[in-house]
Formats: C-alpha cells, sequence, structure tokens
C-alpha cells in the first residue's frame, strides 16, 4: 500500500502530534530560513518592487542566489513571476512558484514484504541521526523496523546506529569492520522477511562523494538489494547537509548518477542554512525533498511540505 510521508510519520493530521507542536516547529523553520527570508522579502516590500523596473528584478536575482536558489532555479522563478507581474502581491507569487518547483514528495511503498529504504550521502551530513530518528519515527507509529549498517568501514558508525535502533524498538543487522557491505544488506533483508519485518532501512558508506570506488560500491548494494528483493530498494534517499548550499546539489548530482536517488532528506537547517538548496535540487535534478530536519530531537524530523517551506522561506515577518 503506497502511503505519503506525512502518513508513515503520523502527520497527516496536525492534530496528531498535538496542536502546539505543528506552528511551534514551523515557527523554528521559519526562525533558521530567518536570513534568507529577510532578503527576499526586503526586495519584494510592498510599495518598493516596480515590476516595470529592471533593476528590481536584479537585486531580487541576487538575492534568490544569495539563498542558495541557484542560477537555473532563480531564472525559472523570475521567468515564472514576470509573467504575474500584476499580481497584487508577488511575494505571495513567489511562495507560490517556489512551491510549485518543489513538487510533491510522493508516496512510499509499504507491503510488507518488507519495503527497503536505502540512506546514502556524505559523512558529516547527518546521514545516521536521521536513519536513527526515522527508524524511530516509524516504530513509534506501528511499522515495525529493521536498521542494517551497511557502512562497514567506519566503526563508530555501526555502534552509533545500533544505539538508535535500541532506543527506536528496531532490530538491527551488522558486520565485522571491513566486511562486505552488500553482503549485509543482502542479510538485512532475509532477516527482516523471516521475522517479518515492515521496513529495513540500510546505512551506507559516506566517504567523499569525488571518490569513485564509493559510488561503485553503492552501486552495488543497490544492485544485490534489487536482485534480493523485486522492486527494492523502494525509496533511495539522499541526506544533504543544508549548511553545505551548492555543494549539495552537486553531491545530489552524483549520487543520483550511482543509485538512482529518489528523493532528498535536508538536515541541519539552522540559522547558518540559506534553505534555497533544496529548490535547487528539485528543479535541476527533479528530485523532491521527501524529510526535513531542524534539530537534534526526535520529532525535529518531519515529512516535508513544500507550501509549509515556501511560507517559512518567503513569508513576511
Amino acid at each position: 500500500m503506497a502511503r505519503s510521508w506525512a502518513q508513515l510519520l503520523g502527520d497527516e493530521d496536525p492534530g496528531a502530534r498535538g496542536d502546539e507542536d505543528v506552528p511551534g516547529f514551523f515557527g523554528r523553520l521559519r526562525d533558521s530560513l530567518g536570513k534568507s527570508r529577510r532578503a527576499l522579502t526586503e526586495q519584494l516590500a510592498l510599495g518598493s518592487f516596480d515590476p516595470a523596473d529592471e533593476t528590481a528584478w536584479e537585486r531580487l536575482e541576487e538575492a534568490l542566489i544569495a539563498a542558495d536558489v541557484g542560477v537555473p532555479a532563480t531564472a525559472e522563478l523570475v521567468q515564472r513571476l514576470e509573467a504575474r507581474a500584476d499580481a497584487t502581491d508577488l511575494g505571495e507569487a513567489l511562495q507560490e512558484e517556489i512551491a510549485a518547483l518543489l513538487g510533491d514528495p510522493g508516496r512510499f511503498e509499504l507491503d510488507g514484504s518488507p519495503s527497503v529504504i536505502l540512506v546514502v550521502g556524505v559523512n558529516g551530513t547527518g546521514k545516521t541521526t536521521t536513519i536513527g530518528k526515522l527508524a524511530a519515527r516509524l516504530s513509534e507509529h506501528g511499522r515495525s523496523v529493521l536498521v542494517a549498517a551497511a557502512d562497514t568501514f567506519r566503526a563508530a558508525a555501526e555502534e552509533q546506529l545500533e544505539i538508535w535502533a535500541q532506543r527506536a524498538g528496531a532490530d538491527f543487522v551488522g558486520s565485522e569492520r571491513g566486511g562486505d557491505p552488500a553482503a549485509v544488506a543482502y542479510d538485512a533483508i532475509e532477516a527482516a522477511q523471516a521475522r517479518e519485518r515492515d521496513v529495513v532501512v540500510v546505512d551506507t558508506a559516506g566517504r567523499l562523494h569525488t571518490q569513485a570506488n564509493l559510488m561503485d560500491e553503492l552501486a552495488k548494494v543497490r544492485r544485490v538489494i534489487a536482485q534480493r528483493l523485486e522492486g527494492a530498494p523502494h525509496e533511495t534517499l539522499l541526506v544533504v547537509d543544508a549548511t553545505t548550499g551548492q555543494n549539495g546539489l552537486q553531491q545530489a548530482r552524483l549520487f543520483g548518477e550511482a543509485v538512482e536517488v529518489t528523493g532528498v532528506a535536508l538536515t541541519k537547517l539552522d540559522g547558518s542554512a540559506k534553505g534555497g538548496i533544496a529548490v535547487a535540487i528539485a528543479h535541476e535534478l527533479g528530485l523532491p525533498v521527501k524529510l526535513i530536519g531542524i534539530g537534534e530531537g526526535l520529532d525535529d524530523l518531519r515529512p516535508f511540505d513544500a507550501s509549509d517551506f515556501a511560507r517559512a522561506l518567503v513569508g513576511g515577518d
């Protein structure tokens, strides 16, 4: 059965997590994107933006690029806004166009055979923590989970992941250091089938994305998963650190070539993050952002909502 990420994580109904929690999360998201939002709203301030003034459009372009939206997505957004230059509120129009570029995060196939989530990303992006939080959130909402530590080259990664699995009440499959990552993934699926688990979340190595051997290894892991279970992996998530800016776009491009990434988990959206990288990745690579993280707490990992994100990035203070 296909489910949205909001349904999987219990966020399809804002009241499901407590009425006070939703505005609190949105408020923190707005705060984290405050620098970019202020720069954008300054350019679109009521009464100061003249659609007939070419320099006004140039200043808006500069603000979007400074927010990490990237040149291609900025050009597309400005073109769309120019077509709506007679709109009563260009700020609101920009929100709508950003949300449109971000698109629909799509659905996740939960068929109990099990469903497999392959997680990739550079070390330091928050990959291990994201997997742990995801496992915990899935378990919290009735999904039985098995976590596989296929990053066999970094001992700390397996230890951290095992701790998260224990916290989440999830099963755990690892190996000796230096073991075959693809074999870990294979064993994890086999174990999940034997134990009738709903979801397998597979961690992978995250050395520098410029290393060809890492990409070859990830491609092998994906092939083995596909051979072991038809239709798997059902989701391949790339974890991107929002503070890395346009480097995150290059990571998404290279990982996508190796393992057919289906979506992005955007992490570390704190005061130093500009946020526009989500728009750049969605527009240039066609990759939807599916999960978003703004802090260390378990509930700080949430399903991505394009409209809320656009409102937090552009909406007035």
